[in-house]
């Protein structure tokens, strides 16, 4: 599994590059979720959730922006999880806690 580079955004996160974007969900409904991996090399995705629903939900609250600074403490928070990107396997899944992901 590989991130798409269409619509995809790069970000730096301690001197390492990676790509990131928005799953696509079915009717644009359900959890906000991200797909994340290194933009040099193949390995393990992240597949990071957070706990809101997606912007263009038609139920539920409002949605925090994802901005670099929440992307950048996915990738720090999977890190100390265990996720390694360098390695080949199955996607590694991070379930982001409201308190983490609106802060």
């Amino acid at each position: 599994m590989t991130v798409v580079k269409k619509r995809s955004r790069l970000i730096t996160v301690d001197g390492v590059v990676y790509r990131w974007r928005v799953r696509r969900h079915p009717a644009h409904q359900g959890p906000l979720s991200f797909a994340i991996e290194r933009a040099d090399r193949r390995g393990t995705v992240l597949i990071a959730t957070t706990p809101d629903t997606r912007p263009t939900d038609w139920v539920g609250t409002a949605t925090p922006p994802a901005v670099p600074s929440i992307i950048a403490a996915m990738i720090r928070e999977a890190h100390e999880q265990g996720w390694r990107p360098d390695s080949p396997g199955p996607a590694f899944p991070l379930s982001m806690d409201a308190q983490s992901w609106s802060a």
